[in-house]
């Protein structure tokens, strides 16, 4: 299959960890960006770093990028894109702009002018306007600038990579599940020890831990991605990619958590059950001081996200 430039967005401090995870999958060319890694592949490495990266929000695949002065500029520039080839008159499209720049003030406005581009080619290609669609849309484009170099890409995820699928109950400061994998993997976790949380709030870091460990795919539990609804979806590569299980591995360890709320530990629970995690993920309700630590246990890795913000503030004893 050819290959073609991809873009995986993430976290400021997190690109060496994805810029890792892409290596192992096999990604070409691999370079690390502000908040992104650029990476070369082929399809079937388009819909296995959306199914199997931890530390990505999503997936860019550029189709052009352009030096523009102003938004005018941009407008002229989409206007030359071959839309026939991403999509159709029917589609409805979503456009997201992103702005590092003193040139370009304002994102809207460059996402009105790259509508107006996509809409005008329509008209006069078919006399027909495609409509923008702002809940669940066929294509997401998305438009990056940089000074003045403007990048427009399709988003192939659709929704962040972070909305795993398996987050069934919220506590207040649930923490992002890509940064809680960036985390894990920032730690070294591979699965070769115990784990423990005693802040474990409604379970994230327990469950990627759990993740992690036996190298489940975070995006099987995902109902879908942008690329399932693109005009050359390959649906026959995508269910091979998808049911393939064989990097998976057993994990001889355990996971606990604890949490001082009841409400957390309930929440935990249940997000814990919707990944199917309940073998190896044991969760119990206690306050920190209360912890004691038993000598003949196995060496675990420690990790907390402590509470903060309004969660914080709602205890009187840790503000004295």
């Amino acid at each position: 299959m050819q290959e073609f430039n991809m873009i995986a967005k993430t976290f400021k401090g997190l690109e060496e960890v994805l810029a890792g995870e892409l290596v192992e999958l096999g990604a070409n060319n691999v370079q690390l960006e502000r908040r992104a890694v650029s990476f070369t592949g082929d399809k079937a490495l388009l819909y296995r770093a959306n199914l199997c990266l931890r530390t990505a929000s999503r997936v860019l695949v550029p189709i052009v990028t352009f030096r523009a002065k102003d938004a005018d500029a941009v407008y002229e520039q989409a206007k030359q894109v071959d839309w026939s080839r991403y999509m159709t008159v029917q589609t409805g499209f979503q456009i997201d702009a992103t702005v590092y720049s003193e040139t370009f003030r304002h994102s809207k406005y460059v996402t009105y002018r790259v509508k107006d581009a996509i809409a005008d080619w329509w008209m006069e290609k078919e006399h027909k306007r495609p409509n923008v669609r702002l809940t669940n849309p066929d294509l997401c484009i998305n438009v990056h600038i940089a000074a003045e170099i403007v990048t427009i890409s399709l988003d192939s995820s659709g929704d962040s990579l972070h909305k795993r699928g398996y987050r069934v109950a919220n506590t207040e400061a649930p923490i992002n599940e890509a940064l809680a994998a960036g985390m894990l993997l920032m730690a070294g976790w591979k699965g070769e020890t115990d784990f423990y949380d005693p802040m474990c709030g409604s379970g994230t870091l327990l469950i990627e831990a759990a993740l992690i460990a036996q190298n489940i795919a975070p995006g099987i539990y995902r109902k879908g991605f942008g690329f399932e609804k693109w005009l050359d979806f390959d649906a026959d590569l995508f269910e091979e990619i998808y049911n393939d299980d064989s990097r998976e591995r057993a994990f001889a360890h355990r996971i606990y958590g604890s949490d001082a709320s009841f409400y957390a530990v309930q929440a935990a629970l249940k997000n814990i059950k919707e990944a199917g995690q309940q073998r190896c993920i044991e969760v119990k309700q206690i306050r920190l001081q209360e912890i004691k630590r038993d000598p003949e246990a196995s060496p675990a890795l420690v990790m907390m996200n402590p509470p903060y913000g309004e969660r914080l503030a709602q205890d009187k004893d840790v503000l004295r």
